[in-house]
């Protein structure tokens, strides 16, 4: 009798570029062939957007090889994706998963992502407008100075020069009465300790990494990345929407419109990936469990884990 999936996740996580979406297939036709099906769930902030299949790296049909994938291009751009509203389609994909008795993998790296739906996300309320805007106006260092002031915890915590990260913290105690750690403390929704996690952190070696960042944003350019941005600037969508601001997007666009040559776009499209790579890499070395495996690019290392979630799952 087959081993029902219920209950159960798997998780292969990692910066991009790092090979995440193959290892996620290769895991899923092994299910698959091990007598159970598998779906792959997107946990990516990018490749939620329809309209970023080439610039996002976006697995297609051939890639997928056969695999149901869920959550991929599920956005509009003109729609925000928040964490908490990937979280509550996520949370109804995996429940849909398990119904069919079919094993959820969760494939992304979207840092922020798995952490709300694992870990639950704080019910802050709706910031008042008039303390957003105030918030807004200051200027980095003196928001960082009133949080000193009146989130002196919060503040200990971040890089004087994170401006984003900065107001976010101030508005909240503004707005609520409350410090941002005190609504952490109060997450709701989390299903961490509802399931059995399966879970895998790909971080290959760095310069491996940064070498397909430059070659795969490099091939994106010619491969319909522009295509991509020139449709999302004839819909005049806002810029400080997510999808605008995706990797690729601001660089091609500056092209686009004059601002800079194309030799240029794919060098600082190619930096900008980079960059984002190496947060990523940095978050998934220290915040997740340590617990979870973390494995590099080799065929022999990514067999062996494959083997291994197979045998904790008793499907071998």
């Amino acid at each position: 009798m087959r081993l029902s999936m219920r209950e159960r996740v798997a998780l292969i996580a990692g910066p991009t570029a790092s090979g995440k979406s193959d290892l996620a297939v290769r895991l899923a036709l092994a299910v698959e062939g091990a007598g159970c099906p598998a779906r792959i769930i997107n946990a990516d902030s990018a490749q939620v957007y329809r309209d970023l299949a080439v610039l996002s790296a976006r697995p297609d049909a051939a890639e997928m090889q056969g695999v149901e994938h869920r959550l991929f291009g599920a956005w509009d751009g003109a729609d925000a994706c928040s964490a908490a509203d990937w979280a509550t389609a996520a949370r109804r994909e995996i429940a849909k998963a398990h119904e069919a008795g079919a094993l959820p993998i969760l494939v992304g790296g979207t840092g922020l992502y798995l952490r709300t739906l694992l870990e639950g996300i704080a019910p802050i309320p709706p910031i008042v407008a008039e303390v957003r805007a105030e918030v807004r106006a200051l200027s980095v260092a003196d928001a960082y100075a009133a949080l000193e002031r009146e989130d002196p915890a919060r503040a200990v915590i971040l890089n004087a020069g994170d401006s984003q990260r900065i107001a976010r913290a101030l508005e909240v105690v503004r707005s609520t009465g409350h410090p941002l750690g005190w609504w952490q403390e109060r997450r709701e929704g989390g299903i961490g300790d509802a399931v059995e996690l399966h879970a895998l952190v790909l971080l290959p070696d760095r310069d491996w990494l940064y070498e397909r960042c430059d070659l795969r944003f490099a091939r994106m350019m010619d491969g319909g990345a522009v295509e991509e941005v020139a449709a999302l600037l004839v819909r005049g969508l806002s810029p400080e929407l997510p999808v605008m601001r995706a990797i690729g997007v601001p660089e091609i666009a500056a092209w686009l419109e004059g601002r800079s040559s194309r030799e240029d776009a794919i060098v600082h499209g190619q930096q900008a990936t980079r960059r984002y790579a190496k947060r990523q890499y940095t978050w998934f070395r220290h915040q997740p469990p340590s617990g979870w495996p973390r494995i590099g690019q080799t065929g022999m290392e990514q067999d062996a884990q494959i083997t291994r979630i197979l045998r904790t799952l008793r499907l071998t």
